[in-house]
């Protein structure tokens, strides 16, 4: 949590008994940049423009450059505004003077930005990294987003996304780190540790924010900002487990979801925001509504107006106003009339002072504006190098087509492979496309025996001309298909999601040749590819990996890196699986041959690759697990060999599963991994010492439970692919 020493702690008691009741109430308003004359949209609906492609980054930037701006100066100056949203280092600086040197009180602002996956250095997207099973990565790279945020008067991350996501439809899918709640609780943890954790200098960290809480990733049949319902225990088992794992580890903020759960939107959903959030949980930080969010309960329809919405907002726990102006317009009002008890703005606002001390805003409100990074010091690009790596998949490599012998003729085929705009990935706001390396300029770093065809497929007609060409001069074609960056992300959920477009016909089309073809898959959701499964001899699942996309693509294609990743998420066979995960509880019909079982009859019912999956450039075999109970932990060993001809990475799996429970349990359950380095021929025991506490869950009531009985304990390469051992266990 935020931590102050009670000298600081004493100076925000202050603080707040020196406040009128409206500066109280400023403290509790973000405000957005507005741009106004002939583009009068606000700030945030300008950036969701960018996300979303109806303007290009350099649209954005001459608008930005050139369009009046209205800052909110006067209500800075009059303590009328408490946190801001802003990507301009020089105009930080003015407004911050505004608020300490202008305002009666001298309270300095918090300045917030969605900065994802990275800010100037744009690392792979959340779904993507976290297929590198690599905490330290997490933390990294995240530490890295701080301090170059930071550079430019940033001191809030909107970031992370840690909601479980198990339906490939939903385009947000791409923010998080996918569909199993350990994997995300890890990654949560580890991103809270690397934004907030370097505190040796108020340029070193920012506050976290932890979104969307909560069940945002359960939104009904993947389609952003619908509904969720769903059981207690599977909202504390796997909704809001990240959650927790992240306010233990010090999280500063949290930002309510859009969504309602169970019938109440979340931002007026008192019962997860004061009772577990803030109570159960002893969060300490301060809780932001998303855009709009207040106002949006308005048309949910639980509430009548803006000012019903706003009272029920603040009693539910709603530190902040995220954009509307609600709090301003009515809250002073209610307190007035008795309707609002003070307390809770005094509340809120001590939340609130507390996160910018912790922040030394207090003390350190300006940067220094000789601080650029540009260019991007080469530390930076090779750890996004480096991350981007870590995370590709190989997802099929038949007759071992990959690496690529770089003497070969190779035709590179697809709209995507020379598009380095398109390498960054969904909210990615605040990077140059100069500094994007695209696919096809990867791939000429390592082979002067490259020729790019432009074949279209994707936003184009299929060019044949130029796909006769490819077919003549390539002894392989390697097609890079996939989605661009506005198919996925915020408000980009498809209800079908195969290949877009007339790819999988350019697929097809080059089948006929009988050519050697490798997929390079670039995209923001798993895409369902049971074709390209059956008929490509390659498929490498790159999804969008940031700046340093085309190195990395290449480094695994030419063999100069092995890769490593495994699967964050489960890749369908077909959309209609959607939602599909692989700890998913058992039914009393599991599907098998039989008719009457749970099952499609028109699609093979496994799903196409299993969460945890990745393959390498050369084997890995386990043998001789063994499992032993030890007081008040299980010991687990398992022996791994490297079986082929080169140096590799393994991901060494850890699942459970309880076989009879008081509630049915999933089948299957990650409780840890770890990633090992095995030369060819080389052996290595991996130990486990997983904590019996563990292996409880939560039941309908909120409880956690032990229960003994039998439990069966898996160790493998996938989440399908394990060796098992079944032990009792008293507790």
């Amino acid at each position: 949590m935020v931590s102050l020493t009670q000298v600081q702690k004493n100076k925000v008691q202050e603080i707040v008994s020196m406040m009128s009741l409206e500066e109280k109430i400023g403290q509790m308003n973000q405000a957005s940049v507005s741009i106004v004359g002939g583009f009068d949209v606000p700030f945030e609906e300008l950036i969701e423009m960018l996300t979303d492609g109806r303007i290009s980054q350099g649209e954005f930037t001459k608008i930005m450059e050139s369009a009046e701006q209205d800052y909110h100066e006067e209500d800075i100056r009059l303590g009328r505004v408490g946190s801001i949203m802003l990507q301009d280092a020089k105009k930080a600086n003015e407004l911050q003077k505004i608020a300490m040197e202008e305002s009666r009180l001298g309270i300095p602002l918090i300045i917030g930005l969605d900065v994802i996956h990275g800010f100037r250095t744009v690392f792979p997207i959340a779904l993507a990294e976290a297929c590198s099973f690599d905490s330290d990565l997490f933390l990294r790279t995240a530490r890295m987003a701080a301090k170059e945020s930071r550079l430019q008067g940033i001191n809030w991350h909107f970031a992370p996304m840690i909601d479980v996501s198990r339906d490939a439809r939903w385009g947000r899918v791409s923010e998080g780190p996918g569909e199993d709640p350990f994997l995300v609780s890890e990654f949560a943890k580890a991103k809270v540790k690397g934004l907030q954790g370097d505190t040796s200098s108020p340029m070193n960290y920012v506050a976290a924010c932890l979104k969307h809480f909560v069940a945002y990733g359960a939104a009904e049949s993947g389609r952003d900002y619908n509904t969720t319902s769903m059981s207690t225990s599977l909202l504390h088992n796997v909704y809001l487990a990240p959650f927790k794992a992240a306010v233990n580890e010090g999280a500063a903020t949290v930002m309510a979801a859009f969504n309602d759960l169970n019938g109440v939107p979340c931002t007026v959903n008192s019962e997860i925001l004061r009772d577990i959030l803030k109570r159960e949980y002893g969060f300490s930080g301060f809780v932001v509504s998303d855009a709009n969010g207040i106002r949006e309960c308005v048309s949910h329809g639980i509430a009548i107006n803006d000012q019903d919405a706003g009272l029920q907002a603040v009693n539910a726990g709603i530190d902040m106003d995220m954009g509307t102006g609600i709090y301003s317009s009515y809250l002073s009002q209610l307190v007035k009339t008795g309707e609002l008890d003070e307390r809770i703005i005094n509340e809120a606002v001590e939340r609130i002072l507390s996160t910018k001390m912790w922040l030394g805003l207090f003390d350190n409100p300006y940067v220094n504006l000789e601080d650029r990074m540009d260019p991007i010091p080469s530390e930076h690009i090779q750890l996004a190098l480096e991350s981007a790596k870590k995370s590709i998949v190989l997802l099929k490599n038949e007759n071992n087509i990959l690496p690529l012998n770089r003497e070969q003729k190779i035709s590179i085929i697809g709209e995507l492979a020379d598009k380095s705009s398109e390498v960054v990935g969904a909210w990615s706001i605040s990077w140059k496309e100069e500094d994007c390396v695209s696919i096809l300029d990867g791939l000429k770093q390592n082979s002067d025996n490259i020729r790019y065809f432009q074949t279209g497929g994707l936003t184009e007609p299929i060019n044949e001309e130029e796909l006769k060409h490819a077919l003549d001069f390539g002894d392989v074609i390697v097609a890079v298909v996939g989605e661009t960056v506005n198919m996925s992300g915020e408000a980009a959920s498809r209800s079908n999601i195969e290949l877009p477009g007339d790819q999988k016909k350019l697929l097809k089309m080059v089948k006929t040749s009988n050519k050697p073809l490798v997929a390079i898959v670039m995209n923001g959701r798993p895409l369902a590819l049971e074709w390209e499964a059956e008929n490509i001899d390659a498929i490498v699942e790159t999804w969008h990996l940031g700046i340093q996309m085309g190195n990395a693509v290449s480094d695994i294609i030419f063999g100069l890196t092995n890769p490593s990743g495994k699967l964050s998420v489960s890749i369908p066979r077909v959309t209609g699986q959607c939602p599909v995960y692989y700890n998913h509880p058992n039914t009393g019909r599991p599907g098998g041959k039989s008719k009457f079982t749970s099952k499609y009859i028109d699609v093979n019912n496994d799903v196409l690759y299993p969460f945890g999956f990745g393959l390498s450039y050369t084997s890995f075999n386990y043998t001789n697990l063994n499992v032993t109970e030890k007081n008040d932990l299980l010991a687990i060993g398992v022996e791994i060999t490297n079986t082929g001809k080169r140096q590799g990475e393994e991901i060494v799996q850890l699942y459970v599963r309880d076989r009879v429970a008081s509630i049915v349990r999933p089948v299957k359950e990650l409780k840890g991994y770890k990633k090992i380095s095995l030369e060819p021929g080389e052996s290595q025991i991996i130990e486990f010492n997983l904590p019996k506490n563990n292996l409880g869950f939560y039941d309908n009531n909120g409880d956690y439970r032990l229960e003994s009985g039998e439990f069966s304990i898996y160790v493998g390469k996938s989440s399908a692919d394990c060796l098992s051992q079944t032990i009792n266990i008293n507790f």
